[in-house]
C-alpha cells in the first residue's frame, strides 16, 4: 500500500524549532479494566490526578509557553494540572489531538475487540495504515490529523516549548508516520502521564521517546533515548 507523505520539509527562515512535549492523559477507571476508551467522556481517576502531577512536575523545568489539549475531560484535567504548574494561564483545545473513535469497540476488551470483528482486529494489531474501527475511525485519518495538530502547533511556537496533551494510540500513530513502523512493533507501551518529546520546525523530529516501562515514569530528554527520525516529504 501507498502512503503519501503526511508533511514536507518547508524553509522556516533558520528560525529555531518547537519543543513539543506530547503528554499522554493519567489513568482511568477503562484503562485500569483494559477497555478501549475511545471517545467516551470519562474522568481521570485518583491514579490519573497522580500520573497528571509527576508529568508537570517532570515538565516543570522546560520553560512552558503554551499548553494544548484534546477535548476530553481527561485529557483537560491532565493539562490543567500541567499549566497550573508551569504558570500558563489557559489551555487551548485543540480538536486534533483527540482520541482515536473506536467505533462499537469502545468499552470492549480487546479480546472482546477481536471476537467482534477478527479481520478488522487484525488489521488493527498488526496493520496500522490498512485498519480502520467498525464503524469508528480509519487509522491513518486520526494519524493525518494528529500530524496536522503537531504541525500548526510547532508553525505558532518557533522556539517554544509547549505541551500538548493526548492519547496513546495517537502518540503512537505519530511514531507510525515518523518510522514507518508496522506490524505488531507499533503498538508500543506508552505510560499514563508520559511525556514523548518531539522538534517541530517543518518537519517532525522524535527528541525522546516515553518510557516503556509506565512503572519508571515520565522521561523528558534522557541520554539514551533520542532518536533521529524524522518525518519529511
Amino acid at each position: 500500500m501507498i502512503v503519501e507523505p503526511l508533511i514536507t520539509r518547508t524553509d522556516h527562515g533558520g528560525a529555531p524549532a518547537c519543543r513539543l512535549y506530547l503528554v499522554r492523559h493519567g489513568t482511568t477507571v477503562l484503562n485500569v479494566q483494559n477497555r478501549y476508551r475511545g471517545r467516551r467522556d470519562i474522568p481521570l481517576d485518583a491514579q490519573g490526578y497522580q500520573d497528571a502531577v509527576d508529568a508537570a512536575r517532570r515538565l516543570s523545568s522546560v520553560g512552558l509557553a503554551a499548553v494544548y489539549t484534546g477535548p476530553l475531560r481527561r485529557a483537560i484535567a491532565t493539562a490543567q494540572i500541567i499549566a497550573d504548574a508551569a504558570g500558563v494561564p489557559d489551555l487551548r483545545i485543540l480538536h486534533g489531538l483527540n482520541n482515536l473513535d473506536y467505533g462499537v469497540w469502545e468499552g470492549m476488551t480487546a479480546e472482546e475487540a477481536a471476537a467482534y470483528d477478527p479481520e478488522a482486529f487484525a488489521l488493527y494489531s498488526a496493520s496500522p495504515n490498512e485498519a480502520i474501527c467498525p464503524q469508528g475511525e480509519r487509522l491513518l485519518d486520526a494519524q493525518r490529523r494528529m500530524i496536522a495538530a503537531l504541525e500548526l502547533i510547532g508553525s505558532r511556537h518557533p522556539g517554544e516549548a509547549v505541551v500538548a496533551v493526548t492519547h496513546a494510540v495517537m502518540i503512537r500513530l505519530t511514531l507510525v508516520a515518523l518510522n514507518g513502523v508496522q506490524a505488531e512493533s507499533w503498538r508500543r507501551p506508552i505510560g499514563r502521564g508520559s511525556v514523548t518529546a518531539f522538534h517541530v520546525d517543518g518537519t517532525i523530529e522524535v527528541a525522546a521517546l516515553a518510557e516503556a516501562d509506565p512503572s519508571a515514569g515520565p522521561s523528558v530528554g534522557q541520554p539514551g533515548l533520542t532518536e533521529s527520525s524524522a518525518l519529511t516529504g
